[in-house]
């Protein structure tokens, strides 16, 4: 993409946000004057200015304890901005619409629009509330795979995708999220990608996190794959951490199981900041390594590359797509992705693909219309 086209686009996306923010700010000013007829809009614009673009305050060179700050309060203020944006719409569609109508009385034209605007504040924080707590959950999801009598016995993978360390949440909750692993009796544990959130150096002790993903407990071991989200300058970093915490990662490599089984790791496609010097091989030079007769399982962090696989691999284990996290985002991904969530099988000379909704959330502290979860993959 050329540097016009890259221009092009911040201004487009700017003026956007911007339209976005003023429409949203106008109307709560407007419900806050309606109570307090005498506050004073510049007073009023600075708070919501600052409140807005403190999202992007977080991502600048300023001191660590303003960026904390700015980050948390840019965090939950840009879901609260999603449903505030989507109810006032709806509100204001219904105002119009009844007013075309005639059937709010002109009297009364300027009462009902307020206490709509106060239903649709009342309900993007009760979503938000909601959220939040969802955020703080973690489902299990098991799924059977029968791999056609490819496997002696059955294996137990236990596999989860989108720590984000270093996020709102990344490092909050890595304990429980070790417990419930650990309670799965693992054989083998993935994890398909994200383990980090673009900058090693967000997460607030290493020292513990590290500790804590040593304390998994798996026959085989803990193996993982590079997400878009685990490249850029402090790559070198990341890779020294997930060494020192017995954290095998695999960059379009494959490991031999207990000599029953195969899995590859691919690193991802588009990862943000790059990964330096390493690049992603084409699936037929790894499969061209592996002289085994085992079922193959491989981790691909993007689940938008599964059409690359045939019937020369069995299973694909993926993350990346949150569910959407935040509803009505999941009928994006759902439109994006061949699968966004959950089990899927082309047909039966295809792999099977299971897509996670991630262990954890992405910039927005908050679940709404997915779940943080954990996944158990039977394979027999």
């Amino acid at each position: 993409m050329s540097i016009g086209r890259i221009i092009f686009a911040v201004i487009v996306l700017l003026v956007v946000f911007g339209g976005m923010n003023f429409y949203v700010g106008r109307r709560l000013f407007q419900t806050i004057a309606f109570l307090f007829p005498n506050i004073d809009w510049r007073i009023f614009a600075g708070i919501y200015i600052v409140t807005a673009v403190s999202f992007i305050l977080a991502r600048l060179p300023l001191p660590a304890f303003i960026r904390a700050i700015t980050g948390s309060i840019g965090s939950i203020w840009m879901g609260i901005f999603i449903y505030l944006f989507m109810f006032f719409i709806v509100s204001d569609v219904i105002i119009f619409g009844g007013n075309i109508a005639k059937i709010i009385p002109k009297d009364l034209f300027f009462i009902v629009s307020f206490y709509a605007r106060i239903v649709a504040i009342t309900l993007s924080v009760g979503v938000v509330c909601y959220g939040v707590y969802n955020a703080t959950q973690t489902k299990f999801v098991s799924y059977d795979v029968n791999l056609d009598e490819k496997l002696s016995g059955e294996m137990n993978i236990v596999f989860i995708a989108d720590l984000h360390l270093g996020d709102t949440n990344g490092e909050k909750r890595l304990e429980e999220i070790i417990r419930k692993i650990n309670n799965q009796n693992p054989d083998i544990v993935c994890i398909a990608g994200d383990i980090f959130n673009d900058d090693f150096n967000l997460i607030r002790d290493p020292e513990s996190a590290s500790a804590l993903l040593k304390s998994i407990e798996s026959t085989y071991g803990v193996y993982a794959v590079l997400g878009n989200h685990d490249g850029g300058k402090t790559l070198p970093l990341m890779m020294d951490f997930l060494e020192r915490s017995n954290v095998k990662l695999l960059n379009c490599e494959h490991v031999i199981i207990d000599e029953r089984l195969v899995l590859i790791g691919r690193m991802d496609a588009s990862p943000i900041g790059g990964f330096g010097d390493m690049k992603r091989k084409n699936l037929s030079e790894i499969m061209g390594k592996i002289n085994v007769d085992f079922p193959i399982v491989v981790m691909e962090h993007n689940p938008q590359h599964i059409d690359e696989y045939g019937g020369e691999v069995d299973l694909i284990l993926a993350g990346h797509t949150h569910k959407g996290q935040l509803f009505p985002a999941n009928l994006i991904t759902n439109a994006i992705f061949t699968v966004d969530y959950g089990h899927y099988q082309k047909n039966a000379d295809s792999p099977h693909v299971i897509v996670t909704q991630g262990v954890s959330t992405w910039q927005m502290p908050m679940r709404v219309g997915s779940n943080n979860e954990i996944v158990s993959v039977i394979v027999r």
